[in-house]
C-alpha cells in the first residue's frame, strides 16, 4: 500500500497566520472607518480653498445629491497658504475637469460637505490625481443669517421707536396728565350720557308723529310719481324738433338784428340815419302844433255862419315851435 505523508502545521505557523490575519483585518477595519474601503477602485481628485471651515477628514462628497465618495485628506500649503483636500471617489460618473467641488452645509446638525457640479458642456474628463475648482455656497445657517440681520436692525430700530414711545408717555402721563385725562373721560361721560338722553327723545318724538312721517313720505311718494310722469311726458314731447324750431327762429332774429344794425330797410334807416330821424321828429313837431291849433281855433277849419259873421282874423300862436324846427 502506498504511503501517505501529512503535513503537520505547527503551533508557530498557526500563531503567524493568526497574527497576519489580525494585521490584515485591522487596516482593512481602520481603513473602513476612514471611509476607504480596500477592495475597492478609488479615484483620487484634489481640491484647492481658501478656506474649509467645517471641513474634517471623511466628509461626505455629493454628486447631483447622491454620495460618491469622502475626504481622504486635509493638508496646508505653507507657500501659498492654500488647503489642499483630497478626494477619494467611488464612481463611474464622467467628471468634467471644469467640474466645481462646493463646500456646502446641508443643515442645522449635519456638518459640512462637498458637492461636485459637474460642466456637462465640457467633454475633457478628469483622471486620477487631478484638481478641480475649488468654491463655497452659503448653506442653509448662513442664508437664514444673511437675512435675519437686516429683520434684527429694522427690529432694533421698531424697539428704540417703542422706547421713545414710551418715554413720551411717561412724559405726558404725569400727575397732571393723569388728572386732566380723568376729567376728560368723566366729561366724555357725561357727554354720552346726554347723547343717550337725545336719543331717548328722538325715539319718543318718531313714536309720536308716526302718522304724520307716513303721510309725509306718502305725499312724498305721490309728488315722486307726479314727477316721473312729467318726466315721461317731456320724455315723449318732441324736444328736439322744438330745439331745431327755436334755433331756427333765433337765426332768423340774428339776421333781423344784422340788418337793422347794417342800416338796411326803414326800420334799419330809422335806426341809424339820422336825417331820418330828424325829419320825423320835425313832422311830429307839426303835427302836435296841428293838433293844439285845431284845438285853440276850430272856426278857422269848420266855418258854419248863421247869420254871415265874418271870421276871426289868424293869429299866430305864442308857441310857434315850427319855426324853430325849421331854423
Amino acid at each position: 500500500m502506498p504511503k501517505f505523508y501529512t503535513l503537520k502545521i505547527t503551533r508557530e505557523i498557526k500563531t503567524a497566520i493568526l497574527v497576519i490575519s489580525s494585521i490584515l483585518l485591522f487596516i482593512w477595519g481602520y481603513s473602513y472607518v476612514k471611509g476607504k474601503d480596500l477592495f475597492t477602485n478609488y479615484k483620487t481628485l484634489y481640491v484647492e480653498y481658501d478656506n474649509v471651515e467645517g471641513i474634517v477628514k471623511s466628509a461626505v462628497v455629493t454628486l447631483n445629491g447622491m454620495i460618491v465618495g469622502s475626504v481622504s485628506n486635509i493638508t496646508l500649503n505653507q507657500k501659498t497658504g492654500k488647503i489642499l483636500v483630497e478626494l477619494q471617489l467611488k464612481t463611474d460618473f464622467p467628471i468634467s475637469k471644469s467640474s466645481t467641488a462646493a463646500i456646502y452645509a446641508p443643515g442645522f446638525i449635519t456638518g459640512k460637505q462637498i458637492a461636485i457640479y459637474p460642466n456637462y458642456a465640457d467633454k475633457t474628463v478628469v483622471v486620477d490625481g487631478d484638481t478641480l475648482k475649488g468654491s463655497e455656497t452659503a448653506g442653509l445657517t448662513e442664508s437664514l443669517q444673511e437675512k435675519l440681520v437686516p429683520l434684527q436692525e429694522k427690529f432694533e430700530k421698531v424697539l428704540l421707536n417703542v422706547d421713545k414711545l414710551l418715554v413720551g408717555v411717561n412724559n405726558i402721563l404725569d400727575e397732571k396728565g393723569q388728572a386732566d385725562l380723568k376729567k376728560t373721560l368723566a366729561e366724555l361721560s357725561q357727554t354720552m350720557e346726554q347723547f343717550h338722553k337725545v336719543s331717548v327723545n328722538a325715539n319718543s318724538i318718531l313714536d309720536d308723529n308716526k302718522g304724520q312721517i307716513k303721510g309725509m313720505v306718502s305725499n312724498f311718494n305721490k309728488v315722486s310719481s307726479d314727477f316721473s310722469k312729467i318726466s315721461d311726458s317731456l320724455n315723449k314731447a318732441n324736444l328736439g324738433q322744438t330745439a331745431k324750431n327755436l334755433e331756427k327762429t333765433l337765426a332768423s332774429v340774428d339776421k333781423i338784428m344784422a340788418n337793422l344794425q347794417a342800416g338796411n330797410g326803414t326800420m334799419g334807416k330809422l335806426l341809424t340815419d339820422e336825417e331820418v330821424y330828424k325829419n320825423l321828429e320835425k313832422t311830429t313837431k307839426e303835427l302836435e302844433l296841428l293838433l293844439e291849433d285845431v284845438r285853440l281855433n276850430p272856426t278857422r277849419y269848420v266855418n258854419v255862419s248863421v247869420f254871415g259873421k265874418k271870421n276871426k282874423p289868424y293869429v299866430a300862436p305864442v308857441k310857434d315851435t315850427v319855426a324853430k324846427v325849421k331854423n
